[in-house]
């Protein structure tokens, strides 16, 4: 019975035909693969954790979803206008202060926003906070060329410098997006998908705009399902490893046939729909309602956002 149950020598064997090391080319192309499948698994983790704490007890959670899509809304779009650093760096602080009401761990909501703002945005001003293409009071002289430099009908200056000016607009360009961020985010997590929706639809977003997302956000956790399950399929019927001819071959077969069966799906879900009177208006079971709650909390948004822009226009 042990000599049954011990793997083949065949398997163990080295060269041609046996179990062969991976070289550490092979190995990256495993570690893409599986860096793949966990990418699929973690999006999917994602939406389900979202989803928990939409269902969580908080202050969010609590606030009638309308309210809360007008106040959110309506402190992201004071923040858009807002130009002092330490007025934006306060209504961050703000949301700060929700997530923790919203029973959000502090870690994991900074973690999620200033995961990718600080990337982006720090590309996007990067260029702004030297002297070339911002001119300004100099901070700290990178090159001086100890003459006035020209190339055609464009000067350089007679230094390259970071300016006051620039790191001035670049850090309340990435406050602003840092907190624009954080409210978007606040609003998805402690907001049911098709509550959400709802809302969108009642302040008169447009129907299609919201069929498009609802049967986005619907059926692509399907679709990456099938694909996680098909990559993980094909790696446990291998024994070694695999040129990129045949990963390519793979991925190629597995694009056409997750786009076969993603049409065929969507034709029978459309079918399903209209034939239980889908009239392209979000149903959800919950009935929105607002208590006195709801309205305390509106004003109180919309105090602040005010403050916030009267403030920023007398310092400004």
């Amino acid at each position: 019975m042990a000599d049954r149950l011990s793997i083949p020598s065949w398997m163990t064997e080295s060269g041609s035909g046996g179990c062969q090391r991976p070289t550490s080319s092979r190995q990256r192309r495993e570690s893409a693969v599986q860096k793949t499948i966990m990418g699929m698994s973690g999006a999917i983790r994602g939406t389900v954790f979202s989803e928990r704490v939409a269902s969580r007890t908080g202050l969010l959670q609590e606030t009638d979803p309308r309210v809360k899509v007008a106040g959110l809304l309506g402190l992201l779009l004071a923040t858009s206008f807002l130009h002092t650093w330490y007025i934006i760096l306060s209504i961050y602080a703000l949301t700060l202060v929700m997530a923790a009401a919203s029973s959000i761990s502090s870690w994991f909501f900074v973690k999620r926003v200033w995961l990718f703002v600080p990337i982006f945005a720090g590309i996007v001003v990067l260029p702004s906070l030297f002297s070339i293409v911002r001119p300004g009071d100099a901070l700290w002289t990178i090159w001086d060329f100890g003459h006035e430099v020209t190339f055609g009908p464009w000067s350089l200056g007679s230094s390259i410098a970071i300016t006051h000016q620039g790191l001035k607009g670049a850090v309340v360009l990435i406050l602003r997006v840092a907190t624009s961020v954080s409210l978007a985010v606040l609003l998805t997590l402690t907001t049911h998908w098709a509550d959400l929706l709802k809302a969108l639809r009642i302040f008169l977003v447009p129907r299609i705009f919201i069929l498009i997302l609802s049967m986005a956000y619907r059926y692509i956790f399907l679709i990456l399902g099938m694909a996680t399950d098909m990559f993980t399929a094909r790696t446990s019927r291998m024994v070694g490893g695999s040129n990129p001819r045949e990963d390519r071959s793979f991925v190629a077969s597995s694009m056409a046939t997750l786009f076969g069966k993603s049409h065929a799906l969507s034709e029978e879900v459309y079918s399903a729909m209209i034939s239980r009177g889908y009239n392209g208006e979000p149903l959800t079971l919950h009935r929105f309602r607002t208590d006195v709650k709801d309205w305390l909390w509106l004003s109180s948004v919309i105090l602040l956002g005010a403050v916030a822009l009267g403030s920023d226009q007398l310092l400004g």
